[in-house]
């Protein structure tokens, strides 16, 4: 118990040093971003709350909850999410998603083992999340669960258990509208499907040539891998863990949160006949990621050795951030 007890607190100190290090560091690199824009929420599970109210639940995965008790705030939009969309919208220009590839795809920032990087994620957990006090891994594990349950490949299982793990983001002090919020495709003009389009008109690139036509940088049917998406966690997660896991995965991570087309369709014009074939597993992964949540908690302890197993069959036993 000592010995566990230590390790803890040892791996505690050292997630500071790092969150401290990495902070200062990205201060410079967010210099132009006022300090107050950096949390418009209260926590990250409010987006994905506005993102069940737009698209409920055709059918609950998740078991003893109906889809209108997912959530139980009053009102129906919260001003907290308004702002946090016109930040994101705002915000995350051409110039600003190369700036934060350049910076966060050098993977250089901290090195975890795998199960190290879960305990690292769980400091993401918020007392104000009305539907449940369950912690990050919790939360994955429940998607990766329901996924587990109905008998698809074990690469999925695994996808559905890391898929937020680019939500570490927070944790090197990126604002939250880099983190999360729905993804869509810049260098081309915003398309009016994604949530709160007027709040583009103050992002830059809606008044540059270069980028406000339909194809902008791009070209008819040019293909997503051709794309650079808004900055959040499905990009970083997607590059963090691209050279073990199966195509069909990868397209899962990076774009889940692209509701803009998996959901409405706004960009199959950028897309290839390689996209369209892939996104049917988006669509298959996207009810999991949604609608999985529920408030009792996994058996962590009657889990941990297929999961450990699973994690080992695919990844490296170290994670680089």
């Amino acid at each position: 118990m000592y010995e566990n007890t230590l390790k803890y607190l040892t791996l505690a100190v050292r997630n500071i040093y790092y969150l401290l290090k990495n902070s200062l560091a990205l201060m410079s690199v967010n210099k132009n971003i006022d300090p107050n824009e950096l949390s418009p929420l209260s926590n990250l599970d409010e987006w994905e709350d506005d993102v069940l109210q737009r698209y409920p639940d055709p059918g609950s995965i998740a078991q003893g909850k109906t889809t209108a008790e997912y959530r139980n705030y009053e009102a129906p939009v919260r001003d907290t999410v308004r702002e946090f969309y016109r930040l994101n919208h705002q915000y995350q220009s051409y110039d600003f998603v190369l700036q934060k590839r350049a910076d966060f795809l050098q993977f250089n920032k901290k090195q975890m083992p795998v199960w190290d990087a879960f305990q690292f994620l769980n400091q993401l957990v918020d007392d104000s999340d009305p539907d449940t006090d369950l912690d990050q891994l919790q939360h994955l594990l429940q998607t990766s669960e329901a996924i587990r349950a109905d008998g698809h490949p074990d690469w999925m299982v695994l996808t559905g258990l890391v898929h937020d793990m680019g939500k570490v983001l927070c944790l090197f002090g990126e604002p939250q509208w880099a983190v999360v919020g729905d993804t869509f495709p810049v260098g081309c003009a915003f398309s009016n499907k994604i949530v709160y389009p007027e709040f583009f008109d103050q992002n830059p690139d809606s008044k540059d040539e270069r980028y406000n036509t339909q194809y902008g940088v791009y070209s008819h049917g040019c293909g997503l891998r051709n794309v650079h998406m808004s900055w959040g966690h499905d990009e970083y997660v997607y590059h963090m863990v691209k050279d073990y896991l199966p195509e069909s995965a990868l397209y899962m991570l990076r774009y889940h949160s692209f509701y803009s087309q998996h959901r409405e369709n706004a960009y199959d014009h950028l897309m290839d006949d390689h996209d369209r074939a892939m996104f049917k597993w988006v669509q298959l992964f996207n009810p999991y990621d949604l609608y999985s949540k529920n408030p009792y908690p996994p058996d962590w302890k009657q889990l941990r050795p297929y999961y450990e197993d699973l994690a080992a069959k695919y990844l490296p036993e170290v994670l680089k951030f």
